[in-house]
């Protein structure tokens, strides 16, 4: 069996024809050369040892992507169009293949193994790799909020719902993937109503839709089922595609009219383009046991943040709802109740003032009922604090809101 140094001298071999091509091109000098060979030479009896670490890997192709970035720059420089830039990026892909198969449970690693091959934007191995690291952690949230992402941002819903949803079933520790496939699904509400009133007026509900998907790039669909025979059956969420190419061409080449004027009108009265995609998931995770005031606090924050979706109040309204009826003397059910009258709102605009009003008398309402009032006031501290870090604010909110500070860090303490 071969020891350490002979693998890392099989490694460093095969750099041998970059490196004369950096000596020829006179990119690097011969020193210069030298100090990189002996730097990789260190890297890879690191790697190569019995006691390595992920982070060993991680530094090694640090290392190279930096010495990618310094041999662009020369090139830029010295006017080169032609290099080796594919073989930079084919050892890092060879590091990073090493690392995981020598630490497949190190999911920071296949993290950053996603991340650069969505740097370089190697689309198909992006897709074997996520597939890879689902099967080795089906529970991690981070791995399945990343392909359902990938596929969102490539405009592929239907795909996206269908990560979402399994990882949902594999995911009921925490409300994190939960609360990801929400703000989702809000996205693509506000995608859907952005492409119908901003700068187009008039605009129906399918135009809108097609035109958000159509918003994908050719060859970047994310799927993971590669092998897979199974997601037929899958229960997912999703639209029909009125440019779905599986019907037959009529006579004069052009494709048949799938949607009539009534199926047009159903879809634009369809629930799913009101806002039940994502209450629908909310109240699905009030049934997983990890439901509780925190998770439904977190729900409300995201809610809260997309202030263009029309249907955001009665999502909002439904959450907070939920809240009182299950949590009614929780700070968190205190601090959403407080929250609410403020969203949407700007700090200078003139409705600003009346919503602070309604929601100190809230807040002052919560203190006098809320069990730990100590946590409630830490939360009201952070919140007033975020609206004192406005600049040109009103000089008679500014009082009001430190002398509330005031009073509720002294409860605080």
């Amino acid at each position: 069996m071969a020891g350490v140094s002979d693998k890392a001298r099989f490694y460093l071999e095969r750099a041998a024809p970059q490196l004369r091509e950096f000596e020829e091109k006179e990119i690097f000098n011969k020193d210069e050369i030298r100090s990189l060979v002996n730097k990789r030479s260190d890297f890879e009896h690191l790697v190569l040892g019995p006691r390595t670490k992920p982070n060993d890997f991680l530094s090694y192709v640090e290392w190279e992507l930096s010495l990618d970035r310094l041999r662009a720059k020369r090139c830029q420089r010295l006017r080169l169009r032609s290099s080796s830039a594919n073989a930079s990026q084919a050892r890092t892909f060879g590091i990073f293949e090493r690392a995981v198969l020598k630490h497949p449970g190190s999911v920071p690693l296949w993290i950053a193994y996603l991340d650069f091959a969505a740097q370089v934007k190697a689309t198909k191995r992006w897709r074997r790799i996520v597939t890879r690291a689902l099967r080795l952690h089906p529970t991690d949230a981070g791995l399945w909020t990343m392909a359902g992402r990938q596929a969102a941002r490539n405009g592929d819903m239907e795909r996206a719902r269908g990560h979402f949803l399994r990882g949902c079933r594999f995911c009921t520790n925490g409300p994190e993937l939960w609360v990801e496939y929400a703000r989702c699904e809000m996205e693509w509400l506000a995608r859907i109503e952005a492409k119908r009133n901003a700068k187009k007026a008039g605009v129906s509900a399918i135009e809108a839709i097609k035109a958000s998907e159509a918003a994908q790039q050719d060859g970047e669909h994310i799927s993971l089922d590669v092998d897979s025979e199974d997601e037929d059956g899958d229960d997912v969420l999703m639209l029909p595609d009125p440019d779905a190419a599986d019907g037959a061409l009529t006579a004069g080449g052009a494709k048949p009219k799938i949607f009539d004027e009534q199926a047009t009108k159903n879809l634009e009265q369809s629930p799913a383009l009101n806002g039940a995609i994502p209450r629908a998931i909310f109240d699905i995770a009030k049934k997983q046991r990890f439901f509780g005031a925190i998770a439904a606090e977190a729900f409300f924050n995201m809610f809260a943040t997309f202030t263009s979706v029309s249907s955001q109040g009665k999502i909002i309204q439904h959450v907070l709802s939920t809240m009182e009826e299950l949590f009614p003397t929780s700070s968190c059910t205190a601090t959403c109740q407080i929250h609410q009258p403020l969203i949407g709102i700007d700090v200078h605009t003139l409705a600003f003032p009346r919503a602070l009003r309604e929601s100190l008398a809230r807040l002052k309402v919560a203190l006098a009922e809320t069990p730990d009032k100590r946590a409630l006031a830490q939360k009201m501290v952070v919140w007033v604090e975020g609206i004192l870090s406005v600049n040109d604010l009103d000089s008679a909110i500014t009082t009001v809101l430190e002398h509330t500070k005031k009073t509720l860090e002294e409860l605080r303490n």
